[in-house]
């Protein structure tokens, strides 16, 4: 059985020291392949040192994160698109609207989000999107730069069926993670009306870590909980959610196995 985490932040550090031994965890409880999208300028550096230290198993994704964009996003932006001339990166990510803390910057937050999406289009590659508070802003955005070469993950899914369809819609995987397992979230009732084909799984580690790890800091080993999750949800064994999942998250950062 192998499970992919499509979006772990495992290379911040709360992990320092941790990577060999996190990683043996995760390899413990299937965790086959782990996907890490880029924050801002200060997080390139372990990111990339973290896959380079096993380029098989860590894949690096390549963005500035929508609570990181401020008045000078557009230095920024040049200097994150530089690493694009000398390394392979999987995604555009993590990128998007966050206008859950802060509206100040939304304008900018829109621009940023507006260039890193024609930055997937022009290298072919999927976009990995970050919406809090921000469905409205981001699907406007989406209509307005839609084609045929705009594809990728709505991570983290807190949303209601409807904003699921449309994301179906538009060709876009759905990203759930370990909110799917808390009570209260009532994420579960939307995902057993979507098509388990369109899921991807994810931890996004550090945070945000499932029942029965609440509270704790979250890890990519944990991910095991949450496709448990989705195999109750959806009637089927873990293997089965695992082998769909899997393929979803493959086919969505290309790599072919």
């Amino acid at each position: 059985m192998f499970l992919i985490d499509t979006h772990s932040h495992v290379y911040l550090p709360d992990f320092k020291g941790e990577e060999e031994s996190l990683k043996e965890r995760a390899r413990n409880n299937h965790i086959h392949k782990i996907f890490l999208p880029n924050i801002d300028l200060s997080s390139i550096k372990p990111l990339m040192n973290l896959c380079s230290k096993d380029p098989g198993y860590f894949y690096p994704l390549m963005g500035l994160h929508p609570s990181s964009v401020d008045e000078n996003y557009r230095e920024v932006l040049n200097q994150i698109k530089s690493y694009f001339n000398n390394s392979k990166f999987y995604a555009i990510g993590e990128i998007g609207i966050d206008l859950y803390w802060d509206k100040t910057y939304i304008n900018e937050q829109k621009q940023a989000f507006r260039d890193q999406i024609e930055w997937g289009k022009e290298m072919n590659l999927p976009i990995v999107i970050h919406a809090r508070n921000s469905f409205d802003e981001i699907f406007e955005i989406i209509e307005e730069l839609n084609d045929n070469n705009l594809y990728g993950i709505f991570h983290s899914f807190t949303g209601n069926i409807e904003q699921a369809r449309y994301i179906i819609s538009k060709g876009f995987k759905i990203g759930i993670n370990g909110i799917v397992t808390f009570k209260n979230a009532n994420l579960d009732d939307v995902v057993k009306q979507i098509d388990i084909n369109h899921l991807v799984l994810e931890t996004d580690s550090p945070y945000l870590a499932p029942v029965p790890k609440r509270g704790k800091r979250n890890e990519s080993s944990y991910l095991y909980y949450i496709a448990e999750k989705i195999a109750d949800i959806y009637n089927i064994k873990i293997e089965e959610a695992a082998e769909i999942t899997t393929k979803n998250a493959l086919e969505i950062f290309g790599i072919n196995e």
